[in-house]
């Protein structure tokens, strides 16, 4: 198990509003814009920042305390992960709620004070989420997100709809009561796919996920992790990035969907996953793909089926919603469809 220090903040606030988590692991070039957005928010609203740095190579920890001493960063031993780091940050967070934030993201001025006028009038507690734009175009990437039948987030780009299926966690904020109530983030996820497996126990507890029509926020996307963002060639994406989240996307739909449609739709994700694997790897001609991302995916729902109906069960019992109002928040048109249709054949490297 890793040891994690903790260097505490100069002076931190003694009862923050919020408590900013930032997962760090060799962004060392992406911090600075990133803290400094959160130092430069208006409203007065007293916060406090904590940076959870993975085992970073590239000098990150002694960087921030250079630079940011007034941030409290706990110092991994080892990586341990997206879903261990925010964790943890969220334990040792004291603000009432909590915003989890992307190294590589900046908010707009005034990002958190929307956010908290959002939650403090909501009738109910939920996770909440600002617009996102692509941080060199600045054009608009979503408002939350959809999804469809096999679990693959459709950004939703209506500013009239506010309820989705899902919130991005680059950008996530929630009180951090309704954290520890959902759980937070289950560690076996590792990194790709938490935000999703939240937002969807949230939704079948009837807990609101909701998008922001106001502000925004900044993000390079895939810069933290790689992939997931189409350039001047089409879709490029990570073989290890694309195996997670094949992987975690099918645990999400085994676990989480109603009664009586689940494993008539996990059945045919499985098929569909397979016949996807064995086109991509033969157009690619690279069978690395199949071996790395799909084989690994199927070879998961095969070999975890007593642990994923366990942990279904859990979940099941936990649901106040019906099929119905669950699936209010999907669109039946196929993502992958769609964009491979726009970008072509995605690139893996």
């Amino acid at each position: 198990m890793a040891l994690v220090q903790h260097y505490p903040a100069l002076s931190p606030p003694d009862s923050p509003v919020c408590s900013v988590c930032i997962a760090n692991y060799n962004g060392v070039a992406l911090l600075a814009d990133c803290i400094e957005s959160v130092l430069a928010q208006q409203g007065g609203m007293s916060v406090e920042i904590l940076v959870h740095d993975d085992a970073s190579t590239d000098g990150s920890v002694s960087w921030l305390r250079e630079h940011y001493p007034q941030v409290e960063l706990l110092a991994s031993s080892e990586n341990v992960g997206f879903c261990v780091s925010n964790n943890r940050m969220a334990e040792r967070a004291r603000g009432g709620y909590v915003l989890l934030l992307n190294n590589d993201a900046a908010l707009q001025p005034d990002a958190l004070e929307t956010l908290l006028r959002e939650a403090t009038q909501s009738l109910q507690a939920g996770i909440f989420t600002l617009p996102q734009y692509d941080w060199t175009s600045g054009a608009l990437v979503d408002r939350g997100c959809l999804l469809d039948p096999f679990y693959n987030p459709v950004p939703n780009l209506d500013p009239s709809r506010t309820d989705v299926a899902m919130v991005i966690g680059a950008c996530l904020f929630l009180p951090r009561a309704l954290w520890n109530e959902l759980g937070g983030f289950p560690e076996w996820i590792d990194s790709i796919g938490e935000d999703l497996y939240l937002c969807c126990i949230a939704r079948l507890r009837d807990v609101p996920v909701r998008a922001v029509v106001r502000s925004g926020y900044r993000h390079r996307q895939g810069a933290s992790f790689g992939g997931n963002r189409a350039g001047d060639f089409g879709l490029h994406t990570t073989y290890r990035r694309r195996a997670l989240s094949e992987r975690n996307k099918t645990a999400v739909m085994a676990i989480c969907t109603p009664p009586p449609l689940a494993w008539l739709l996990l059945g045919a994700h499985i098929a569909l996953l397979a016949v996807e694997g064995i086109l991509l790897s033969l157009l690619r001609l690279d069978w690395r793909i199949w071996g790395r991302i799909y084989g690994a995916a199927l070879t998961y729902a095969i070999r975890a089926p007593f642990t994923l109906r366990q942990c279904r069960c859990e979940v099941q019992a936990t649901r106040r919603i019906n099929l119905r109002t669950y699936l209010h928040a999907f669109t039946w048109v196929p993502r992958k469809l769609s964009l491979l249709w726009r970008h072509g054949v995605p690139r893996v490297r």
